[in-house]
């Protein structure tokens, strides 16, 4: 090993902390801007689609761009890539901050969504080509457990931030955490990058880039336009012509940005899938707990916020024992096994009721999130090692844009069931306002009438279905995992950069 390589083997620890501060920085954004709608709706004059916007732009371009970002991180470097992306993103949570109006700040958010989109899958690929294959898993796991960590405290952070400040605190407390990690990285994240330098793939770029941005603005639209509405299906169409474009384009071009033809890898497949499953029973059921914490059992939002953390320790509990465990039965046992863990959750939840108490939400949570550390490490590491190491970005992206896809999903559809349900167990005579959702029911009707408490019941009902579906759709990706994944990964050993690169960095 050379001088500047075991250099950066000794660093290793210290380059995980600043991938996970990254990370960190991310997952809280994720949650914590849901405590502050109510404050922007008051303050911003926002209507209800506004506040929709304001966050799913986020949602809409980091998904977007995901791919491209880490095509590009494969080329240029991805030690570049996560300072780019860290100082875009920084520069929109500050113009966040102070944003004027509604849809100055829906723009500001998607710039925000931008600078994530290069920070995630250099994470993620950096990890993959500091750590040697042996402590890869375990490096993995330390970073899906502070993904989790970011989730969970993101919502108590908002609360605090907001009893104390104004809203636009919630976006501007982003900056240090990113100027920190800024001045971390230049000293203890080595550079690297595929040592080919293929040409950049435009077409392939361009085609995944709107193909991608289609396919989520359909997801993301179809509980409010209807799922069968006219501009969503052509939506849905169009991003399939496009997709399936960008897949026939990277078979044929000699410079693909992404090699399509590694989806025949069964490990490569079936752990992309798990992984987005997870996300999909993740967003989805915090998108609908949220709402039954403080709507039917009266939290404020900093309670509320409070109350999500079981999920996050589950999953941190989760993540950190499944290295151990996933040696002893191997990854097709314990992705099954933890998706199967997370159906179990949710088919508990399904029997909440209006006076449940916040002791059943908890252990769901807790199960849950333990569900998820013990998928989603092993599932992870499944995807980035059956990858070469040059690749390591684009695989990373590819790994990322599942999970906010999955995540999109699972609000899309889950949201759609709980509406329908909620809706068919009102009487038409209740009015728009309060069939449009339990929030309206409440402040038309006040919080102690008689409409307050059907509208809760009829919520619970709906909340019920969309947990059965969640577990069903959960149950399923375990089966899947049982049949595609393999039982144990075969080890490789990998260098950890190439030497040029790395004595580049170390003069940087």
């Amino acid at each position: 090993m050379s001088p500047a390589a075991e250099l950066i083997h000794r660093r290793r620890w210290w380059t995980l902390a600043v991938l996970s501060l990254s990370l960190l920085v991310i997952g809280l954004d994720n949650t914590i801007l849901n405590v502050a709608l109510p404050s922007l709706r008051t303050d911003l004059n926002a209507t209800s689609s506004q506040l929709q916007w304001i966050a799913d732009s986020y949602m809409l371009v980091f998904a977007g761009i995901l791919l491209t970002a880490g095509s590009l991180g494969d080329r240029f470097g991805r030690r570049r890539a996560l300072v780019l992306g860290l100082v875009i993103f920084g520069a929109g949570s500050l113009a966040s901050a102070f944003a004027g109006s509604a849809t100055e700040l829906i723009a500001t958010r998607g710039l925000m969504g931008l600078g994530a989109a290069f920070i995630m899958p250099s994470t993620l690929s950096i990890l993959t080509n500091v750590f040697p294959a042996g402590e890869r898993a375990k490096a993995i796991g330390i970073w899906a457990a502070v993904s989790a960590l970011g989730i969970a405290i993101g919502p108590v952070t908002g609360g605090w931030l907001l009893a104390h400040f104004w809203w636009g605190s919630v976006f501007l407390v982003n900056v240090p955490f990113v100027v920190a990690t800024l001045v971390a990285a230049r000293r203890l994240v080595p550079e690297s990058r595929d040592p080919e330098s293929p040409r950049l793939d435009g077409v392939g770029a361009g085609l995944s880039l709107v193909g991608l941005i289609t396919l989520v603005w359909a997801v993301i639209e179809a509980p409010n336009r209807g799922w069968t509405s006219s501009h969503v299906l052509v939506a849905f169409a169009a991003s399939a012509v496009l997709l399936t474009a960008f897949a026939v384009w990277e078979l044929r071009t000699r410079y693909p940005m992404l090699d399509v033809r590694m989806f025949r890898n069964r490990r490569f497949s079936a752990a992309s899938a798990s992984v987005g499953l997870v996300f999909f029973a993740l967003m989805g059921t915090i998108f609908f707990l949220t709402q039954y914490i403080q709507s039917v059992l009266g939290y404020t939002p900093l309670q509320a916020g409070v109350r999500i953390i079981p999920v996050a320790g589950g999953m941190i509990l989760g993540a950190g024992l499944s290295t151990k465990l996933t040696r002893r039965f191997g990854t097709k046992v314990m992705v099954a096994a933890g998706l199967g863990t997370v159906s179990a959750a949710l088919f508990l939840l399904a029997h909440a009721q209006v006076d449940s108490g916040y002791g059943l939400v908890a252990a769901v949570l807790a199960i849950m999130g333990l569900g998820m550390g013990f998928a989603m490490a092993p599932a992870t590491d499944s995807v980035m090692g059956s990858l070469p190491l040059e690749k390591a970005s684009v695989g990373s992206a590819m790994n990322d844009t599942t999970r906010m896809v999955g995540g999109a999903l699972g609000v899309a559809v889950l949201g759609s069931l709980l509406s329908s349900g909620y809706r068919s167990h009102l009487p038409a005579s209740a009015g728009d306002a309060a069939r449009d959702s339990l929030g309206g029911a409440l402040y038309v009707a006040g919080p102690h009438s008689a409409l307050a408490d059907t509208a809760r019941h009829a919520f619970v009902s709906g909340m019920g279905t969309a947990a059965l579906a969640a577990g069903a759709i959960a149950l399923a990706g375990a089966l899947l995992a049982l049949v595609f994944l393999p039982a144990r990964e075969h080890s490789v050993v990998v260098e950890l950069a190439p030497p040029a690169t790395v004595d580049e960095a170390l003069a940087a």
